[in-house]
């Protein structure tokens, strides 16, 4: 998979150094000088040009990427770089980084972003993810079809705990996708078991996050009276 990343500061080359570790093809762009340091990611093709000027994606043949990562700590910059990466490449996954909450509505698709990535709000849902039990934390907020990536620990006194997922009468627009137990990562089938502790993640539409939330919360001596 060929990636282009905007921005080449210690953001970029880490996510640049992550991919190149998993045997993905990287591009980084910035237009500083100051930033272009091969030395740090020398597996990675170095461009040094300003991702915002459509002769400097003509350059770095943006046509032939599968992803482009804006992560740019200018949010203006992130934002041009995802419209054109979408409306002029088509790139088919565009993952744009939010430095400031406040123009976090603005990563939509309009802009041609899939992905946006809020640094402030995930830190902020890590730290209640780590203390919450029963309760639905959002992770990750995908622009296409309005959904989330939101994760539930199932408290001990679910009605759910011990019943197989293939029997849960999930809400619609939600997918379980994986079961963290433990140290282990399931990826769930019909026939597996919730457990109390389990943390579950689904993307959901934010419509359904409530629900979901009601059905994963109901106490067992509530379902019983």
């Amino acid at each position: 998979m060929r990636v282009a990343i905007a921005g080449a500061g210690a953001v970029g080359r880490s996510i640049a150094g992550e991919l190149l570790e998993n045997g993905h093809e990287v591009l980084l762009i910035d237009k500083a000088p100051t930033a272009i340091s091969v030395e740090r990611v020398p597996q990675a093709e170095w461009l040094l040009a300003d991702a915002c000027e459509i002769t400097s994606l003509d350059e770095a043949a943006l046509q032939r990427c599968n992803v482009v990562i804006a992560a740019t700590g200018d949010d203006k910059v992130n934002l041009v770089v995802s419209l054109l990466a979408k409306t002029e490449y088509g790139v088919p996954r565009v993952v744009a980084r939010v430095n400031n909450p406040k123009n976090e509505w603005l990563f939509n698709e309009s802009w041609g972003v899939d992905v946006a990535v809020s640094t402030p709000r995930l830190m902020s849902a890590l730290v209640e993810e780590a203390v919450s039990v029963g309760d639905l934390v959002r992770l990750l907020r995908f622009s296409h079809g309005d959904a989330n990536l939101v994760e539930l620990t199932l408290p001990e006194e679910s009605a759910l705990a011990g019943t197989q997922v293939g029997d849960v009468e999930w809400p619609e627009d939600t997918s379980l996708v994986t079961i963290i137990r433990g140290t282990r990562v399931l990826t769930p089938s019909r026939e597996d078991s919730l457990e109390a502790g389990d943390e579950l993640l689904f993307v959901a539409a934010q419509a359904r996050e409530e629900q979901l939330e009601d059905l994963l919360s109901v106490r067992k001596d509530s379902a019983k009276s």
